[in-house]
């Protein structure tokens, strides 16, 4: 009875503490979104941080568990589960709000450092040390299926945030109620190591055993160090890059960064339950078609074909590396060394994509090098078998070509690319078969956020969304003829300053300066406009924030294309923010055209909340330089919406009056899927 609780107390620790700690990333994650643009790159800077302090609590658990006796182990970590109930509950300061210059990655990886730290590191330590203290309390413990737990506990937490979580409780709630469990893991914790204490007893030497012998206890050389260390770094490696190619190149789709994450951790659990999962030579031959597959469809292939090859793709990847993994553990004497290689490599294969690529690459070229890698890390594990190993030879080199086609299709068709924290930006000449219709087009990632035309004569020919039919050509249109004072919200090409008059002020916010640059230097609309153009760089909403009244005819906010949309500008307080700014009859207009999401009863709802007015202009037209697009209109004043510009395209909102307004601290873009 006594071994049972004991097992029950083990596993109920760890599972607890794999649960919130990938539980309290998209908490922490979503509490910081609104200071940094709401871009997807925080969720990269995000998950490097955490792999790199998940290596931090391995390297710990390593070295006390093999420097102090079990007593000092024990009188350590309870001391510093007691000095982490400090950091609760885990509310980002306001202090930590950047002022718009600072340098992004540092300043969040500095904030999550001050912010969970301690707390994190310490959950990033149960897994390893607690399975550490089960082999030495439980006689033929099963310990790496610990480890699986471990896993589907972190499974279980990113499944349930999204659908059952973070729609039914508020942010605020979501960070409380998570430290409370955060309590009851501590306590938890302290009783598994008061157990361990209490039950510790010498087991009998292991047999002599040989290497993959899942129960026996071998002694790993430099070779074993360093293909544990390639093997989990390329997981990561992988994991990263197709997540930013499906969302960044494929398809704006949100969420779909869930589809990677739950594949990789299933690959894990798999893996390390039991050896019957992987099979080696069943997953070699699949695998290496997938990787050639991949690598040919980097040049470009259909949505439809492209998210399920690349999925199957990482699940056959992530079984290759976690299989072999999971086939070269060593037994308990080397169980911590083991999981710190692996989270060393997870934080190499992290940083690698998280913060080297943006950095050194121009586009995302990163999943073509990891296709390669894997390939060659595949020459190393099979070099027993000549012909199986030439056949990766070549597969690297197939990889490679295709990579190369890539790079060099990229650089042919585009103008100028750029790649910062903030994502890819690509500009690009499309020729026609009329050279009148030639045009040059903006786009992140794969969304175009703008066009002109080449040919002189119109240059200052409306384009894309912003047609003079479309919701903001009607609003600018219907406001006062001279001396306009308008607001922008995200840059794009700069289309809209082609509407300024002389007298006019055009104020952009722009958090991306690549945004800016490429706008200014590749399109005329700013520099042709007649009205004066200001820039503001950084966080519009933080921007605003800090300034004093505008008196602004129209402020539109377009930022809501793509699929990480900035959550924080469509909320109840940045209406606050933006009525701030607004003269009596102003106009806020939305730009809310996006194929995935419905936003427009979620501004009506906002709007009517706040006492405002707010109408639908769905516009349709065939003229081929414009796109149908969907702008939602709000003012103070509704006689402003009357206007006939405005109202002979209005369509009224119908509101779901059990629905409930977007706030800072809860909103939820699972109810806006279409």
């Amino acid at each position: 009875m006594t071994l049972v609780l004991s097992r029950i107390l083990f596993a109920g620790t760890i599972f607890t503490s794999a649960f919130l700690l990938f539980l309290v990333q998209p908490i922490i994650a979503k509490q910081i979104l609104p200071w940094f643009g709401g871009s997807a790159a925080v969720w990269s800077v995000c998950m490097v941080f955490f792999q790199v302090v998940l290596l931090a609590g391995y390297a710990y658990s390593d070295w006390i568990s093999r420097n102090l006796s079990a007593r000092r182990q024990v009188a350590v970590h309870i001391a510093l589960l007691a000095a982490s109930l400090v950091f609760m509950p885990i509310v980002a300061a306001a202090y930590w709000k950047p002022g718009g210059t600072e340098e992004p990655t540092l300043w969040i990886l500095g904030l999550l450092l001050g912010t969970i730290g301690l707390p994190y590191f310490l959950l990033s330590t149960t897994g390893p040390l607690i399975q550490t203290w089960v082999a030495r309390t439980i006689q033929d413990a099963h310990v790496y299926r610990y480890f699986s737990l471990s896993n589907l506990a972190s499974l279980a937490s990113l499944i349930c945030y999204p659908f059952i979580i973070e729609p039914h409780a508020a942010l605020l709630q979501q960070a409380y109620a998570w430290s409370w469990l955060y309590a009851l893991f501590v306590l938890l914790c302290s009783g598994a190591a008061l157990n361990y204490l209490r039950h510790l007893h010498t087991l009998p030497p292991p047999a002599h055993a040989r290497k993959h012998d899942p129960e026996g206890d071998w002694d790993p050389a430099l070779r074993d160090y360093l293909l544990w260390l390639g093997l989990s770094a390329m997981g990561s490696w992988m994991l990263l890059a197709i997540t930013n190619h499906l969302t960044q190149n494929v398809a704006a789709i949100p969420f779909l960064w869930l589809l990677p994450l739950t594949i990789y951790l299933l690959t894990f659990v798999l893996c390390f339950e039991s050896d019957r999962w992987y099979r080696r030579y069943v997953f070699l031959l699949p695998a290496g078609l997938l990787l050639a597959l991949c690598a040919y469809a980097l040049g470009g292939v259909s949505v439809k074909v492209a998210i399920p090859l690349y999925a199957v793709g990482l699940f056959f990847f992530c079984m290759f590396f976690h299989g072999e993994l999971a086939r070269m553990r060593p037994g308990p004497r080397y169980l911590t060394r083991f999981y710190l290689m692996l989270s060393l490599g997870g934080a190499l294969g992290g940083i690698a994509v998280g913060l080297v690529a943006p950095r050194v690459l121009p586009a995302f070229y990163e999943l073509g090098i990891g296709l390669v890698i894997t390939a060659l890390l595949s020459m190393a594990l099979l070099r027993e078998r000549k012909s199986l190993m030439a056949a990766a030879g070549v597969l690297a080199i197939l990889c490679g070509y295709f990579l190369f086609v890539q790079v060099r299709g990229d650089f042919e068709d585009a103008r100028r690319i750029e790649r910062n924290f903030y994502g890819a930006l690509l500009s690009v000449d499309v020729q026609r078969d009329n050279p009148d219709d030639n045009v040059r087009q903006l786009f992140h990632g794969s969304v175009k956020h703008g066009e002109q035309f080449l040919s002189p004569a119109r240059q200052q020919e409306p384009t894309a969304y912003y047609g003079p039919s479309a919701g903001i050509g009607r609003a600018i249109a219907s406001s006062r003829p001279y001396g306009r004072k308008i607001g922008l919200i995200g840059m794009g090409a700069g289309t809209l300053a082609l509407y300024g008059q002389a007298g006019d002020v055009y104020r952009f916010y722009e958090i991306d300066p690549a945004v800016i640059e490429l706008a200014r230097d590749e399109f005329s609309f700013i520099a042709d406009s007649r009205a004066r153009v200001e820039t503001v760089l950084g966080d519009a909403r933080l921007s605003l924030e800090r300034e004093s009244p505008h008196g602004f005819d129209v402020l539109a906010v377009d930022a809501f294309s793509g699929d990480s949309i900035p959550v924080h500008l469509i909320t109840a307080e940045a209406m606050e923010v933006y009525l701030k700014h607004m003269n009596p009859d102003g106009i806020i207009a939305f730009h809310v055209t996006n194929r995935f999401l419905w936003l427009p009863p979620v501004v009506a709802r906002i709007a009517a909340a706040k006492g405002l007015h707010a109408v639908l202009i769905h516009d349709e037209n065939d003229n081929p330089a414009l796109r149908n697009t969907d702008w939602v209109l709000v003012a103070a004043n509704p006689q402003v919406l009357e206007r006939e510009s405005i109202r002979q395209a209005a369509i009224p909102l119908k509101l779901d009056r059990a629905a409930q307004a977007w706030t800072d601290d809860f909103n939820n873009l699972f109810d806006a899927l279409k």
